[in-house]
């Protein structure tokens, strides 16, 4: 999928997107959430939701590392609504994994119980 039509060539796009996904996974989350933002800004129109959404799970778990539960809730909910129009694989993300690893937090969240292993974004292929 080309993104030249929106600013940021494809090769510089592949990079960007990479190195989102590895802070994430680093629990990076803020500089993820950075990083994403460029790629969100260049990505075309019908793309958008889906990173947004990989924005606002970073974001989340910022908010998480802080201590800002409610913030952290409210994002990752945000986040799950914006993922779930997109395929089980999207721009190289195994979506499917990652959303079953977000709907654990947000039980672990509303009831209580103690948190699962932080989520990670896997098998980013551009």
């Amino acid at each position: 999928m080309g993104h030249e039509e929106t600013g940021l060539p494809e090769d510089e796009h592949c990079k960007a997107f990479r190195h989102g996904i590895e802070l994430f996974n680093q629990a990076r989350f803020f500089d993820a959430h950075e990083v994403l933002e460029d790629v969100w800004r260049a990505a075309p129109a019908g793309q958008k939701k889906f990173f947004q959404g990989l924005i606002q799970v970073a974001v989340a778990f910022h908010h998480r590392s802080t201590g800002n539960q409610i913030g952290m809730r409210s994002l990752l909910e945000r986040s799950m609504r914006n993922l779930s129009g997109y395929p089980e694989r999207c721009e190289g993300v195994a979506l499917a994994a990652l959303l079953k690893a977000l709907a654990e937090w947000k039980h672990c969240l509303d009831n209580g119980s103690p948190p699962p292993a932080l989520p990670r974004i896997e098998s980013c292929e551009c």
